[in-house]
């Protein structure tokens, strides 16, 4: 035997060893000279390696995100194969968002104390998976209450497993393009949304062509063959545990964790300023997602536009957002100012609500602005809470926030499909410009509740830079 076939040989035993764990419990993992011998593309601590779990962690979200807007593709088929009217077509967005008014406080908790980061993905891909094949099995069977526990089982898992997609990101990216990775996932992420606003319809088409006639059976099966996006990504959620197992035995590291702490208690002491932030979300992000669960029908209604061209342009807005993401959380990185860019970006929405509303202008026009709109909030807005929070209490500030956005989200996914059903989508398009006019109000007080405390939200980034290395100075000495 020569002595190359030797040396795999050792290698592969000594491997095997640590990823079974040895007899006397030793977690050294392989010496350093046989992992440098391990190929590039199955060395943990290489590129190569890294950008395989960069492609699965990407994908395990993609079927959540591509089965969510599931009803806003299908808004027409649903309403009319089920024989609902909007209000209950919107609350199966409601009842995604029920479970996380809860669940947000609890997800970061659940992977940290009770499963591991590994099982807590799988389960909760799990759950995605179920939700979306009861959701579909809802439709087939003809039960529309069926379809909304779907969707309930669906929220269990969704939210929650993008906090362990973010809690693998942060496990083997920390200090290694961190930044790059989040935008990249939220920007496959958005890819996933894309997808599904201009397929589904289509997917639709072929069923009803193959069986021959419309109903709940071809809603049912369009939805279980979208349910194939969730099955690849408990597929992508399973690999990854393997390959964090296999490179937590080769390197000796802990399972990645949220670094959450959540304490009920800390609500009291929480600013104005955050209680400000908090509605600016909520009233913001009130007025883009129902709007575009909503979307479809109206660019049909109002603007005479076909299925595919409504489809097409009821996306834009996630369109924009994947390449724009990264860039706009770049640009603001580098210039700070974020309330001002939040003012821009809320100014913008309201504009181009308006336009929808009040005038005949070429829509694509007013989505295209909103989706530049949508992108720049959440690059500016986010951030915002660590900048007005001590950070052990950054797990409460952020999982309060997602809770108020869900109770928000669920409540006027109610409200929003209740006015379509009375007045129209006029009044509709007012309700969301005063949504947005409430979330300007709540800027413009930041503004000047940041401006009196002498907070530091809309430093520019030179200056936050200048003053923390001053204060790291200070400490030093």
């Amino acid at each position: 035997m020569s002595a190359a076939h030797v040396t795999a040989a050792a290698m592969a035993a000594e491997e095997e060893r640590a990823l079974l764990g040895s007899a006397g419990g030793d977690d050294a993992g392989v010496s350093p000279e046989l992992l440098c011998s391990l190929p590039s593309a199955c060395d943990p601590r290489r590129l190569p390696h890294r950008l395989i779990v960069l492609t699965l962690m990407c994908f395990l979200g993609f079927g959540s995100y591509f089965c969510y807007d599931n009803p806003a593709a299908l808004q027409t088929q649903v309403q009319r194969d089920m024989k609902v009217n909007t209000a209950q077509f919107m609350a199966l967005y409601a009842w995604y968002s029920w479970p996380n008014v809860v669940l947000c406080f609890f997800g970061g908790f659940l992977i940290d104390r009770v499963f591991g980061i590994r099982l807590g993905t799988i389960i909760f891909s799990i759950f995605v998976c179920a939700g979306q094949v009861v959701f579909a099995l809802g439709a087939l069977l003809n039960t529309f209450w069926l379809m909304n526990a779907g969707r309930f089982i669906f929220g269990i898992g969704g939210e929650s497993l993008a906090v362990a997609q973010n809690t693998y990101a942060v496990s083997w990216f920390k200090g290694k393009e961190l930044n790059l990775v989040f935008g990249l996932q939220l920007s496959m992420a958005r890819i996933g949304s894309t997808v599904n606003m201009n397929i589904m319809g289509w997917i639709y088409s072929r069923v009803r062509d193959l069986l021959g006639y419309t109903g709940p059976s071809t809603l049912g099966l369009t939805l279980m063959i979208g349910g194939i996006t969730c099955l690849f990504s408990l597929m992508c959620a399973l690999i990854l545990a393997y390959l964090d197992k296999r490179a937590e035995k080769l390197l000796s590291k802990e399972q990645g964790k949220t670094g959450e702490v959540i304490k009920l208690t800390d609500v009291k002491d929480f600013s104005l300023s955050l209680w400000l932030i908090f509605v600016i979300c909520v009233c913001y992000y009130a007025a883009v997602f129902p709007f575009i669960g909503l979307g479809k029908v109206f660019f049909i209604e109002k603007f005479k536009f076909s299925p595919q061209e409504a489809s097409a342009i009821n996306s834009i807005v996630y369109i924009i957002s994947a390449p724009m993401s990264p860039v706009f959380g770049l640009l603001v990185d580098k210039l700070g100012k974020n309330i001002v860019w939040v003012l821009c970006a809320v100014i913008t929405t309201l504009a181009s609500h308006i336009m929808l509303a009040f005038t005949f202008w070429n829509p694509w026009i007013a989505m295209c602005l909103l989706g530049v709109a949508y992108s720049l909030l959440a690059c500016a807005l986010w951030p915002m809470v660590a900048f007005v929070v001590p950070e052990h209490q950054l797990g409460t500030a952020y999982g309060f926030m997602q809770s108020i956005q869900n109770l928000g989200l669920a409540i006027i996914a109610i409200a929003a499909g209740m006015i379509l059903d009375t007045r129209g989508y006029l009044f509709l398009e007012v309700f969301f410009s005063a949504c947005v006019s409430l979330s300007l109000i709540a800027v413009v007080m930041l503004y000047f509740v940041n401006h009196l405390t002498g907070g530091d939200l809309n430093w520019s980034a030179k200056k936050r830079e200048k003053l923390q290395k001053a204060a790291v100075t200070e400490k030093e000495i």
